[in-house]
């Protein structure tokens, strides 16, 4: 059972702003931190494999905690843990503006990255409870602000880093938080407490938790010596589906996954999709600015083109059925500009990059829109909450995956041979998705009245 919010018959438009405000802290908290990893490494003298884990370690916290809050959204209603992840947000925005080292700094971004859990779980669940028979609109306005804030958080984290330095971009999560708290209070509707709820499943959560956790820190590291988590992450993994088969309420009800093809394919392409955008978001920029000579505002500007792009692809698409077309036209234009990485060096003339920020425009506004309006029809309407943040997971483990990758190929530095390094990476990657995407009939479907789809 769920909990149940004061019934509406349509949507509350009033909503629109508290959802979407705390939809977007993740991403704020991702993308401006792309400009800032070589500034930070400077401060704290640190290399870029080092600095990975400001990353990594948002990524791993909100990977793990997305499906949790996502659960207990499912379960006691949107307004609680929307509140308290504010609060949350908020404490470790202080903790970064203020941070003495590089691992205090990290400590501050796992915080930012349970803090921010709960605000796309939220919307969706909210959402979906309203009982909208078009959701399309709705759905558009989630996707496009965050990928607004995705594009265009390099560039403002450029300013921002010129105008008062790195801090700045922690420091910014303090009024956002706030502002997420007023109207959250203000706005969204209490919950209804349901009785006969079964115990939370704690040991799920700490079995999902502790597989992300030593995949990460094999990913993080990857080496013969380090071989061993492999196995360990496989008997946690397989602890997991253990516990979650035989649990009354389980975490994640494993079950509904493995009937559920389309949805689990939906999870491979974002986690797919997600480590090149993300790749390309803190790799390529790290080499604008220690490969070819930037600065930190001039690397944000240099992305604007992609922002622009995005923020266009999925006004224009956003309420159009079409799944199959916009996922093709996203992994193609992954593997293009991926190639076209490849042609880089230091002294390239900056039209090339220009370029490459334009093509990954459209992946950033097609790929992640298609996925999530996916899910939406796609998952258990009675645990869209976790579905919703189970995608999340997906998307973040692309960008561990990515962050991985990126402090591999730029052990020594983000120069111009470890780009090339990671563009080959990437591009297997890509071509990848290219293939799951031709593969998967279901897109056809997606959407369709139940006689079509049957």
């Amino acid at each position: 059972m769920t909990a149940l919010e004061t019934p509406v018959r349509t949507f509350d438009r009033r909503l629109i702003t508290p959802l979407v405000l705390g939809s977007i802290l993740n991403p704020v908290n991702s993308s401006m931190l792309a400009v800032a990893l070589v500034p930070i490494a400077v401060t704290f003298h640190a290399v870029p494999a080092e600095t990975a884990w400001l990353v990594a370690g948002l990524y791993l916290a909100t990977a793990t905690g997305q499906p949790v809050v996502g659960r207990l959204v499912d379960r006691y209603g949107a307004r609680k843990l929307y509140l308290a992840g504010a609060a949350l947000v908020g404490i470790a925005g202080l903790i970064g503006t203020f941070a003495p080292s590089l691992w205090v700094l990290v400590v501050a971004r796992v915080l930012l990255g349970f803090g921010t859990c709960a605000g796309y779980p939220a919307a969706m669940y909210l959402i979906r409870r309203s009982g909208v028979e078009k959701p399309g609109g709705l759905l558009t306005t989630l996707s496009v602000s965050a990928q607004t804030i995705v594009v265009i958080g390099p560039t403002v984290g450029g300013l921002l880093i010129g105008a008062a330095g790195w801090r700045a971009l922690f420091a910014v999560n303090i009024p956002l938080a706030v502002l997420c708290l007023v109207l959250g209070s203000l706005i969204l509707p209490r919950s209804v407490p349901v009785a006969g709820l079964a115990k939370l499943d704690f040991l799920g959560i700490g079995l999902f938790g502790g597989t992300l956790t030593v995949l990460m820190l094999f990913l993080m590291s990857p080496s013969i010596g380090h071989l061993w988590l492999l196995p360990l992450t496989v008997a946690l993994a397989a602890g997991f589906v253990w516990r979650e088969r035989r649990y009354v309420d389980p975490f994640l009800d494993v079950r509904v996954f493995g009937g559920n093809a389309p949805l689990i394919t939906t999870y491979v392409r974002t986690l797919l999709a997600q480590t090149v955008a993300y790749a390309y978001l803190y790799g390529f920029t790290q080499w604008l600015e220690a490969g070819r000579g930037l600065s930190a505002s001039h690397a944000g500007l240099i992305l604007l083109p992609m922002s622009l792009v995005a923020i266009g692809v999925s006004t224009l698409t956003g309420r159009r059925a079409e799944f199959r077309g916009k996922l093709l036209v996203g992994a193609i234009s992954q593997v293009v500009a991926c190639a076209l990485m490849l042609v880089l060096n230091s002294g390239s003339a900056l039209w090339i990059p220009v370029l490459i920020s334009i093509i990954c425009g459209l992946p950033q506004g097609l790929n992640s829109l298609a996925n999530q309006n996916a899910v939406y029809f796609q998952a258990d309407p009675e645990r869209m909450g976790a579905s919703a943040g189970l995608l999340r997971t997906f998307a973040y483990l692309g960008a561990m995956v990515s962050s991985a990758a990126t402090g591999t190929f730029f052990k020594h530095g983000a120069d111009t041979a470890g780009l090339h390094d990671l563009a080959i990476f990437l591009i297997v990657v890509a071509t990848i998705l290219l293939v799951v995407v031709l593969a998967d009939r279901s897109l056809n479907r997606i959407g369709a009245p139940a006689t079509e789809r049957s």
